[in-house]
């Protein structure tokens, strides 16, 4: 049987077609697939610019906008479930009830954390990974206490808000392992809270939305988060875990106490070891901390019975709260550029401002100014945190520095909860309230800047620069 001969060039042209087809299949799935690809690349390169890939900074700040991305998605659940769905009345009781059952009992428990942590210095990554995972369980939980309107929403919050905090304690040891060649602690700090920031205003929308759609939905969207999360902690360099050369920092005022065999005669740990310098700047971050929460619950009922003149309840929370934001990241980027650059002036001036910013508010209360407070307050808090950062780099040994970061930041989570029982607790006057905060500021602020200028003319308490 004589075979079919195909026509000399057709097969050419047949296969030329084909290619000529699948490269326009592929040049259109490059174009659909180039906004994502695009965007991940450009992502990638920014955190791991200048060493930050080498090193593992650049995860770590992957990681952390993905914690900042889970974290927003439940706040849109529990407070369109505790504030936004009920009366004002109503909500400030369910919301009093939420900070008594829920940070309240942190109070008690976030001593305990850092020196639990501090048990733990060769399992960071799986420390890490474990809180991520329980707040991708707990969400879960939480999606349908929602729902319900049962009594475990709050242990389940509880759960989500120590492993929240246990996270940033552990991240907060992490940052000096991952330091990339020349980066200083304030620079690479501001990187990764810079990143977080961001993470957050892109998942608030989106949370808003899943939360348009159903009350379980931005709950979900945390689990699928944190689990992701949970992955990406392992993705972390095995260096993170190691604890050669780190100590417990201990109850004492003289370096003798730091070494040898008097180490075991403190009794429990603390933080006079580390420099007066550190410790005045601790307490005025406590401040900043305090007013943060203050206002973070006095604004949300005030705006809600009185918004800002022309605007609703919600327009008005959003104003500051996007102020608060835009403060805040603009004192991350500030606080990258100055570095480390004189940390005790920049504390005392930044509270000096933001007490400026709130006796005018409380004076002249008026929608403009409160917006002009919470930026500022956003803009000094996140500067006077990695001023404090700088300290403890310049004035922590290596041995102790990782204990110290632990402890201070459960004080001023501890301060943050205080600041936000007060503010619910106040009457909803704004010229009142915020005369109370700028009372509270201008103790803090007398109280440290004594301490914290007189460290700036002598150099620092002890100068130990090893980072």
């Amino acid at each position: 049987m004589a075979a079919a001969k195909t026509p000399p060039g057709t097969a050419g042209v047949q296969r030329g077609g084909s290619g000529r087809f699948g490269g326009s299949v592929r040049a259109v799935g490059r174009a659909l697939h180039f906004p994502v690809t695009g965007t991940a690349r450009g992502i990638r390169k920014a955190t791991h610019a200048h060493g930050a890939g080498e090193s593992g900074l650049g995860k770590l700040i992957e990681l952390h906008a993905v914690n900042g991305a889970g974290d927003v998605m439940i706040t849109v659940a529990l407070a369109s479930t505790v504030f936004f769905s009920v009366p004002t009345d109503e909500a400030r009781g369910r919301v009093a009830l939420y900070l008594a059952i829920t940070m309240a009992p942190f109070t008690l428990l976030a001593p305990v954390i850092g020196p639990l942590l501090d048990r733990l210095p060769h399992g960071r990554r799986a420390a890490m990974a474990g809180a991520m995972l329980a707040r991708a369980l707990l969400a879960l939980v939480l999606s349908g206490a929602v729902v319900t309107g049962s009594l475990e929403l709050y242990p389940a919050a509880l759960g989500v808000l120590v492993a929240s905090k246990a996270y940033g304690v552990v991240r907060s040891a992490v940052v000096p392992r991952l330091l990339p060649p020349g980066f200083s602690l304030v620079k690479a700090n501001s990187r990764v809270t810079l990143g977080g920031l961001l993470a957050t205003g892109v998942a608030a929308p989106i949370g808003a939305g899943l939360q348009a759609v159903g009350a379980r939905w931005p709950l979900f969207g945390a689990f699928a988060i944190f689990v992701a999360g949970m992955f990406l902690s392992f993705s972390l360099p095995r260096k993170v875990d190691s604890a050669k050369g780190e100590d417990t920092a201990l109850l004492a005022s003289d370096e003798q106490h730091v070494h040898g065999p008097q180490r075991r005669a403190a009794r429990r740990p603390g933080l006079r070891t580390v420099g007066i310098a550190v410790t005045h700047a601790l307490g005025a971050n406590a401040a900043l901390r305090w007013l943060s929460g203050f206002l973070t619950f006095f604004l949300a009922f005030l705006l809600r019975e009185h918004p800002l003149t022309g605007q609703s309840a919600a327009v008005s929370l959003g104003i500051v709260a996007v102020a608060a934001g835009l403060g805040n990241a603009l004192g991350t980027s500030v606080g990258a550029w100055l570095r480390s650059r004189a940390p005790e002036l920049i504390i005392v001036t930044v509270v000096a401002v933001v007490l400026g910013a709130a006796v005018v508010a409380a004076a002249f209360f008026g929608a403009f100014l409160v917006a002009c407070l919470t930026a500022v307050a956003g803009f000094s808090q996140a500067l006077a945190k990695l001023s404090l950062d700088a300290l403890l780099q310049r004035d922590v040994p290596e041995l102790v520095r990782t204990s110290a970061f632990a402890r201070s930041e459960t004080l001023l989570q501890m301060s943050w909860v205080f600041g936000g029982a007060v503010g619910i607790a106040m009457p909803l006057n704004g010229a009142l309230g915020l005369s109370v905060a700028a009372a509270v500021l201008a103790v803090g602020w007398a109280a440290t800047v004594r301490g914290l200028l007189s460290s700036a003319r002598h150099g620092g308490a002890s100068r130990t620069r090893v980072a």
